[in-house]
């Protein structure tokens, strides 16, 4: 990365401060870490290689749910964790975290019964209110609730409450949560080594991206969160092969526009191969996933898409929606991620539960958390920060462990993207799009520059300065991926707003012309791989 950015960096107090917890990656295990142990009083810091969330946390499904089919797999303390765990985020993040009923579609009568039973166990597990419970129609009601179904082959359908997030902006509001707790954090941080004394870790090496500068970093306590890279991350500290081991999965998504496939809820589909797969409508697009494919490759932040995944994805729609006949012309975009599972003999990626495990190290006692879904990051947090507790000598007590995230002042999405578009004049989708993106903090977003980047465009210039000010971005990936989300969920307006934004980033970041020709080359030819299936 070219050192001509300019951004505000200082690393300095990395440096002046002994940690008593240094926490490696910066996706959602990493993040909900730091916040919980900043919240028990913990000094910390957390080191980022890349941007936050930049793998596996800015590419899942996107939904906030207890995993229904690990209930058939048996792991009922999964279920019930997760299950519970889906209310916490939601009161934690109402717009990150937005109720929508998911549609699994049945044949017959008995079938029906069948995943009424199942689902009433789960919403039970769960603790869901009574007025959240699931919902049951025939082919009258299916008509009116989810008209694109295909009401002659599915006559029947089970409708339960799940939640709808969007996983980078969960990442970067929990990390802002764990600053205000006082910790401290930075992308672009790339831990290239360790101190030890008396065979324990005492801080870490780092160098930083943006300046080409080297720092060391003091910590009594250092936790590997680094998701794919946390097998290779012990294996490189300890100095010998891992006694337990990952079993990376890719997961490929494909978005179409809503008007290729217009639902107005999640239907779950059931894949040739026996898999379940979902379909989420989210504002001008619908994506389409998940693959579950072992990787064998090493871990990278950007997994190839492959023609059969798309196919594999695009081939089941017809089955469910007639008249749908989705080609690969009709996708607009798509993303790819891996899966950290822990490794179970025997069994296929498919096959394997999202369990979180918590390993120590023999030689330098690094704390290493594996595994894990989405949902269950507080959680885990409070799990591994026990576990830091404790080797530090320390009884930890943490105040307020469901305090609302910044953005997350509000009752729901809908009255609060109501008051917006009324208040500053906005389309019903665009005050939408800038509630589940910001929450109760869209206002100050606009108040930042309410002008549009680009003439015609929905996106504000407030949007890309709270991008650099508040979110810490750094690239032009950084935004348009991760900070936006333009890329994946408005792929049309990419081209639009790419050099406007550019421009602007130039202008806060003090970019040199050949570092902004540079930043859009990047974008430009990430989007072309993604897409060249």
């Amino acid at each position: 990365m070219s050192s001509s950015s300019t951004s505000t960096r200082n690393l300095a107090v990395f440096e002046s401060i002994d940690f008593d917890l240094a926490i490696v990656g910066g996706g959602i295990t990493g993040a909900g870490i730091a916040r919980h142990a900043a919240k028990c009083g913990l000094k910390v810091a957390l080191l980022e290689a890349n941007d936050y969330a930049s793998g596996t946390s800015s590419r899942s499904s996107k939904l906030i749910h207890g995993g229904l089919r690990y209930l058939a797999m048996g792991d009922i303390g999964l279920v019930r964790e997760t299950a519970l765990e889906r209310k916490n985020v939601h009161k934690i993040a109402p717009h990150l975290a937005e109720a929508a009923w998911m549609v699994l579609p049945v044949k017959s009568r008995a079938s029906l019964l069948k995943f009424r039973a199942g689902i009433g166990t789960y919403e039970r597990l769960g603790a869901v209110a009574v007025k959240d419970r699931h919902k049951n129609f025939d082919a009258a009601g299916l008509a009116e609730f989810e008209p694109a179904l295909d009401r002659e082959r599915y006559p029947w359908a089970c409708a339960y409450r799940e939640y709808v997030t969007d996983d980078a902006r969960l990442v970067l509001a929990v990390l802002r949560g764990a600053r205000l707790e006082g910790a401290m954090i930075a992308n672009y941080l790339e831990v290239t080594g360790h101190n030890i004394r008396d065979g324990k870790v005492v801080g870490l090496k780092a160098r930083c991206k943006i300046t080409n500068s080297n720092i060391q970093v003091k910590a009594r306590v250092v936790v590997n969160a680094t998701g794919p890279w946390v097998e290779k991350s012990i294996e490189a500290w300890e100095n010998h092969k891992a006694k337990v081991s990952l079993h990376l999965s890719k997961g490929v998504h494909i978005v179409v526009p809503h008007e290729r496939l217009p639902l107005k809820n999640i239907v779950v589909m059931n894949t040739s191969d026996k898999r379940s797969t979902f379909a989420v409508p989210r504002g001008d697009i619908t994506y389409i996933g998940t693959t579950d494919t072992s990787y064998a490759g090493l871990p990278t932040l950007w997994p190839e898409i492959e023609q059969a995944d798309v196919d594999y994805l695009l081939e089941t729609i017809p089955k469910y929606f007639p008249g749908v006949n989705l080609v690969r012309n009709d996708v607009v975009a798509a993303w790819a991620g891996l899966r950290p599972l822990v490794h179970e003999p025997g069994k296929s990626s498919r096959e394997l539960s999202r369990k979180d495990e918590i390993w120590i190290g023999d030689k330098t006692g690094m704390i290493s958390m594996a595994g894990g879904k989405l949902t269950g990051f507080r959680k885990m947090a409070e799990d591994a920060v026990a576990v830091v507790g404790k080797s530090l000598g320390y009884d930890l007590v943490c105040k307020d462990p469901l305090a609302v995230l910044p953005g997350g002042n509000m009752k729901s999405v809908t009255q609060a993207s109501k008051a917006l578009a009324d208040s500053h004049k906005l389309s019903p989708d665009n005050a939408l799009r800038l509630t589940r993106l910001y929450g109760s903090e869209a206002a100050e977003v606009i108040a930042l520059n309410n002008k549009p980047v680009a003439k015609g465009s929905r996106i504000f210039c407030g949007e890309v300065d709270w991008a650099i000010i508040h979110d810490s971005a750094l690239t032009l990936e950084d935004v348009l991926y991760r900070r936006l989300r333009t890329v994946w969920f408005e792929p049309d307006e990419v081209v639009q707003v790419l050099q406007a934004i550019a421009s602007r980033m130039a202008n806060q970041l003090g970019w040199s012309e050949e570092e902004k020709t540079r930043q859009i080359e990047l974008v430009n030819t990430q989007i072309l791989r993604d897409n060249a299936f």
